[in-house]
C-alpha cells in the first residue's frame, strides 16, 4: 500500500489551511505529521480520507487516483482512527466494531457467520472482548479509541490514517495504542502532537507550520534542538535514548539553553 500527495491544496475560505502539501508513505511506513496546534495536520488528513475534497493537487493509493475512486472502494484499501469520538444512538460495542465490516457489504446484507468471527478476533486482538455488549458511549476514553482500532481492524485495510488518535489519553493508553498499531504492521499516516511519541513509533516525519511542509525527514533529522525551535518557538534538549536508542526530548523553560 503506498499514498503519493501531490501539491495538495486547500482553504476554508480565503484561509489556505494546506498549501501545496506534498508528501509520501511507503508500503508499511508508520509516517507522522507533527506541527503546532493549526498547522493543517487533520486538513491534511481529511482530504486523504475524502472527508474534504481539495481545491487543488493529486492523491493516488497504490497508484490510483484516490479522489475519483469509488468510496466503497477506497474504504476496502483505508480505515480512518480519529480522536474519541461520540455516537447519537446507544450502540454496543460489538455493533461498534462490525461497522467496520460496511465496505464488504451491499445494501441489505445481513452478518455473516465470518464477519461476526472477524469482530470477535479484532475485539480480542485488542483486549476489550469483555466489552462487547457494554454501552459505546459510557467507555472511557481509552475504551473508546481502543474500539475505535478494533473497527478499522474489522475493516481489514492495510492502510491506516490517524488523526492524533491518543489526544488528551493517559500515557498508558497512549503507548499501547500505538504499540498495537504497530504490531499490526500496516502502512500508517498519522498526525502526532506528542514529539516524543512521534520520535518513539514514526519511520519518517513531515513537519507542518501554516499549512506547509516546512521540514522532512526521519526523526533523527527532523527533531533537532534548532528546528524545534524554528517550528515551535521552544528550546529543547534532544539525546537518543541509552534504553530505546530512539530520540528523547527535553524542553527546556525560558532563560535555560538560550
Amino acid at each position: 500500500m503506498r499514498l503519493q500527495v501531490e501539491d495538495l491544496t486547500y482553504s476554508y475560505g480565503e484561509k489556505e489551511a494546506a498549501d501545496h502539501v506534498s508528501l509520501r508513505v511507503d508500503a508499511g511506513e508508520f509516517v507522522g505529521l507533527i506541527g503546532p496546534n493549526g498547522s493543517g495536520k487533520s486538513t491534511v488528513l481529511k482530504n486523504v480520507y475524502r472527508g474534504l475534497r481539495p481545491d487543488r493537487g493529486k492523491i493516488t493509493l497504490d497508484g490510483e487516483d484516490l479522489l475519483s475512486m469509488p468510496y466503497r472502494k477506497s474504504a476496502l484499501k483505508m480505515a480512518v482512527v480519529g480522536q474519541e469520538n461520540e455516537v447519537p444512538f446507544d450502540f454496543t460495542v460489538e455493533e461498534m466494531v462490525a461497522m467496520g465490516r460496511t465496505p464488504h457489504k451491499r445494501l441489505f446484507d445481513v452478518d455473516t457467520p465470518r464477519d461476526r468471527q472477524i469482530v470477535r478476533h479484532a475485539l480480542e486482538h485488542l483486549g476489550i472482548e469483555q466489552l462487547a455488549h457494554r454501552n459505546y458511549r459510557r467507555l472511557s476514553g481509552g475504551e473508546k479509541q481502543r474500539v475505535l482500532i478494533a473497527r478499522a481492524i474489522a475493516q481489514e485495510s492495510d492502510f491506516f490514517v490517524l488523526d492524533e488518535p491518543t489526544n488528551h489519553l493517559d500515557i498508558s493508553y497512549q503507548m499501547q495504542i500505538f504499540d498495537f498499531i504497530k504490531r499490526l504492521k500496516v502502512t500508517v499516516l498519522s498526525a502526532i502532537h506528542d514529539l516524543n511519541m512521534a520520535a518513539l513509533y514514526c519511520d519518517r516525519l513531515y513537519v507542518l507550520s501554516q499549512g506547509r511542509v516546512v521540514i522532512e525527514g526521519t526523526p533523527e533529522q527532523v527533531l533537532t534542538p534548532e528546528n524545534i525551535y524554528r517550528v515551535y518557538g521552544v528550546r529543547s534538549c534532544v539525546e537518543k535514548h541509552p534504553v530505546t536508542g530512539k530520540l528523547s526530548i527535553s524542553f527546556l523553560p525560558a532563560g535555560i539553553g538560550a
